[in-house]
């Protein structure tokens, strides 16, 4: 048996961010120290590779894996 992992849609209020802070802010770490310390120790993967860059820009379209969770990034739509 499979564990799909959690999909999670993180919509970006501006051009890009940066890697840890999508982490700290989804809650998918206890702060941005635990979602730095995380992407160093290569648990963090960019489009199906693994990122070791805690502030690599993260834009629109980039899909973003850690543990059992799945990001995926979009633009946030036009109000």
């Amino acid at each position: 048996m499979t564990h799909d992992p959690d999909k999670i849609v993180a919509e970006l209020e501006s051009e890009f961010v940066e890697l840890y802070k999508i982490l700290k802010f989804e809650g998918l770490t206890e702060s941005g120290g635990t979602a730095k310390r995380v992407i160093e120790d290569g648990l963090v993967s960019v489009n199906g590779e693994v990122e070791t860059r805690k502030r690599k820009k993260i834009r629109a379209g980039d899909q973003i894996d850690f543990i059992d969770h799945h990001i995926e990034v979009i633009d946030k739509p036009d109000a």
